[in-house]
């Protein structure tokens, strides 16, 4: 059973590992790389011998309207929106006047724990809520627009994936989790700039192409099994498919959107996040940084700053590697069964599949986290400002063939979406099959390096 002790130092460090009390998989390394790698191809297998198109697209398909009153809808989002700006205010004031110490900081444990853990995963599990949660959206509304400016068409989705390596380079290689005031200088930036920014282009236009939380959570839950509400118009008001509806999880996925320059960009640049953020809290990534930065890095501000430029080429190039991969295998795909569409238009088709990965990996990355400090969230909950001793619950050893369970069931609910888009891409039988044979290798490549990379111990990045 689960046991609560005092938390240990250094847990919070570095807010993207998992905390110290969540013990790495006994199994070992090579076996839970390749048995993840293996179940993801043999699930490929499995689903090659469905080829009904029809049967496909009526189980994605299949939707149960949930009977939620209008004005009742309407009331959840009033007080969620409310909840949000009180959350957002509670962060600011407890991060500039309550304690110094992390783990008895509201505003640390509100935002790492309960936000970016706990509410992150509720858009993927239940359904995204986030648009009516997002305190600067709601400020946004409330605030005078200028009249402003047209973000051009062209930029498509590349200004939010700029904001989210942006902000994952920060959550690195700064003290956000062990520094409230940092935190609170941080949030005080990003609340400018989103501020001026949806000022300057538009509430809905800035939520939809430019912020990154917005992007990232609007995708996530499209994993989700609840879907929101269509927009009403006249001619659809009180029709039967008015109000949030249940599917199945991942098949809101195959639904057709409109393209949009860097939209596959912007999903392996989540994916990537999530492997960057656990990557470099592992023995093997700090044996290479000490490796390459120790015969250059001078001590003082100016080794510091050179660490901080290492970890951002770091990310940049990781990221590219990602994306090229991913770019390469759409190519080959494209070739393969000799399709006529543009090489973008297969990339963008089938990034939706990436993002069953992303959301167990993150599932993976983040519960244990989540667990750990839960006693210390609830305590600053019930006395934001008491600065008592915190507590942590220790993992029982199992937890961490649990996590890579996580990861694999992602996994295989993506092959299952890349299956069902390359139906919907491409005719005939045959063709959807072998369309499929590069986005698999990719599959089974990102499957070994986050099974690799949960499997690991977490340490404090170097030279941070």
């Amino acid at each position: 059973m689960p046991t609560a002790t005092p938390v240990p130092a250094g847990t919070l460090r570095h807010i993207g590992g998992l905390s110290d009390a969540v013990v790495a998989t006994p199994v070992p390394s090579w076996l839970t790389v390749l048995t993840g790698g293996a179940l993801v191809a043999a699930s490929f297998l499995f689903t090659s011998l469905l080829t009904d198109h029809a049967a496909i697209r009526a189980v994605n398909g299949w939707s149960v309207r949930l009977p939620v009153p209008l004005p009742l809808r309407r009331g959840a989002a009033a007080s969620l929106s409310a909840a949000g700006v009180v959350a957002l205010t509670a962060v600011l004031v407890a991060g500039t006047v309550g304690p110094a110490t992390p783990t008895a900081n509201l505003a640390v444990l509100l935002v790492w724990v309960g936000w970016w853990a706990g509410y992150a995963m509720s858009t993927y599990l239940l359904g995204n809520t986030w648009p009516a949660v997002n305190p600067w959206r709601t400020l946004a509304h409330v605030l005078p627009a200028t009249g402003g400016r047209r973000l051009p068409r062209r930029y498509g989705a590349w200004p939010s994936v700029a904001g989210l390596l942006a902000l994952v380079w920060i959550e690195v290689v700064s003290p956000l989790a062990a520094a409230p005031r940092a935190l609170v200088a941080l949030l005080v930036a990003y609340t400018a700039v989103t501020l001026a920014g949806a000022r300057r282009y538009g509430a809905d236009t800035w939520f939809r192409r430019v912020d990154p939380v917005s992007r990232a959570f609007r995708l996530y839950g499209r994993v989700a099994p609840v879907q929101r509400a269509r927009r009403r118009t006249p001619e659809r008001a009180g029709s039967p498919d008015d109000g949030p509806r249940l599917r199945l999880p991942g098949a809101a996925l195959t639904d057709r959107t409109a393209p949009e320059p860097g939209s596959a960009a912007f999903v392996v640049a989540l994916l990537w996040a999530t492997t960057f953020d656990g990557l470099v809290a592992t023995p093997a990534w700090n044996a290479f940084a000490r490796g390459a930065l120790a015969p250059v890095v001078p001590a003082g501000p100016a080794g510091r700053v050179l660490a901080w430029l290492f970890y951002l080429l770091a990310l940049v190039v990781g990221f590219g590697v990602f994306l090229g991969t991913y770019r390469l295998a759409a190519a080959r795909s494209r070739s393969v069964v000799g399709s006529l569409l543009a090489p973008a238009a297969v990339e963008r088709r089938f990034a939706p599949s990436l993002l069953p990965i992303a959301a167990g990996y993150h599932l993976a990355h983040s519960l244990g986290y989540l667990l750990t400090l839960s006693p210390a969230l609830l305590a600053v909950v019930v006395d934001p400002f008491g600065g008592g001793t915190a507590r942590v619950v220790v993992l029982p050893g199992w937890f961490g063939p649990l996590q890579l369970g996580f990861v694999v069931l992602g996994h295989l609910l993506a092959v299952w979406v890349a299956h069902a888009l390359a139906l919907d891409l491409f005719p005939g039988v045959l063709r959807p099959i072998r369309s499929q044979y590069p986005f698999v290798v990719v599959m089974v490549a990102y499957t070994m390096v986050a099974a690799w990379v949960v499997g690991q111990p977490t340490v404090t990045p170097a030279f941070l």
